[in-house]
């Protein structure tokens, strides 16, 4: 079970860089307009896309994992809280990809500002996760 933990918070991390860099570079792609610097984050943008969703599926692969190897946990209330905000990364995750296909068709509508204070909704979801996890106050 610590092996399936520790390969979990591993995963975990890889998921989490990409999703704190990839609105980050929104950012920069909603202010760029010439065609070599459309190109280049498109680029950037589908690589971490590609290496997110690895870590994405590798952490969800695990944690279903440890409830497989111990079914227990799902009595306890702090794991459905978490397992709810999950679903809600998962959706954020699943949303990234829309607004990169839309940059990639240049169908983007939204300003840097926006892109900034979209940035901070995992962050927001870290802080609850781990709050969950490591106090279980439920």
């Amino acid at each position: 079970m610590l092996w399936l933990k520790a390969f979990h918070v591993i995963a975990m991390v890889t998921w989490f860089a990409g999703l704190f860099y990839l609105p980050r570079l929104f950012v920069y792609h909603a202010d760029t307009t010439d065609e070599p610097g459309l190109a280049r984050f498109e680029v950037m943008e589908r690589r971490l896309f590609k290496l997110m969703t690895i870590g994405a599926l590798a952490t969800i692969g695990l944690g279903v994992s440890m409830i497989v190897e111990a079914p227990g946990y799902l009595r306890m209330g702090w794991l459905h809280a978490k397992l709810g905000l999950v679903l809600l990364l998962i959706a954020y995750h699943v949303y990234c990809h829309r607004l990169m296909r839309d940059f990639a068709q240049r169908r983007n509508h939204k300003t840097a500002k926006w892109y900034r204070l979209f940035n901070e909704v995992p962050s927001l979801l870290l802080i609850a996760i781990v709050v969950l996890v490591v106090v279980k106050p439920f």
